[in-house]
């Protein structure tokens, strides 16, 4: 394991806490609130941040769940979701943090793909409840770093999405890209990038609604 990995690991852990911390004190109201996630509660969030740490990974799952969903992984994670969310919040709640520490590395994104989850799915969750809950500028670092550089970074937005784009984090010494200004907090250009328009708010520059116009059309 590396030393880079060793801090993945461990900001997904401590993402995984805070997640769960918030989750506790949330109103029965509050878990049937629309997320940022299209067509997911509060619950969905919470259920899919901890399905994967409940599910052993094996190629031979990997294959069969090809097969049975013809590749269509999105329907996958979407009937995955809602299943782990029929259980009791409390459940959801304890199952988080009794696998917070689990590391995940896997294929094709490494633990740059989880870590990143951890990220986004806490503020997808926190921000329609008005919670500020969210991770240190520090902890969206790596996940930007993997958005905008590495090829499994494809799962998550399409590479043509920050052509002509340059980004600016004014909360801490990040940017990447040649173009069109875009300036703002970690949390709010990691958002965006990956298609939550709801970010954009807090987004300044010239190229702040060419953005809008690639994630909203």
């Amino acid at each position: 394991m590396t030393r880079d990995f060793e801090e993945l690991f461990r900001i997904s852990e401590e993402n995984r806490r805070l997640a769960a911390d918030m989750f506790a004190s949330l109103t029965p109201e509050q878990w049937a609130t629309p997320s940022l996630c299209a067509g997911w509660t509060v619950r969905e969030v919470a259920a899919h941040l901890l399905a994967p740490l409940e599910t052993r990974f094996s190629w031979f799952r990997v294959l069969r769940t090809v097969i049975r969903y013809r590749g269509d992984l999105d329907r996958y994670v979407d009937e995955q979701t809602r299943e782990w969310a029929r259980r009791p919040t409390d459940e959801l709640v304890a199952g988080l943090r009794r696998l917070a520490g689990r590391h995940m590395n896997v294929p094709f994104v490494g633990p740059f793909g989880p870590m990143t989850d951890t990220c986004i799915h806490l503020r997808d969750a926190a921000r329609p409840l008005g919670l500020d809950v969210n991770p240190p500028p520090s902890s969206w670092r790596p996940a930007l770093d993997f958005l905008v550089s590495k090829p499994g970074a494809r799962a998550f937005l399409p590479a043509s999405r920050l052509n002509g784009l340059r980004f600016i984090a004014t909360d801490q010494d990040w940017t990447w890209g040649e173009g069109t200004e875009i300036h703002g907090p970690s949390e709010a250009l990691t958002l965006a990038i990956t298609g939550r328009p709801v970010a954009l708010i807090d987004l300044e520059g010239p190229g702040v609604e060419l953005l809008r116009e690639r994630i909203t059309d």
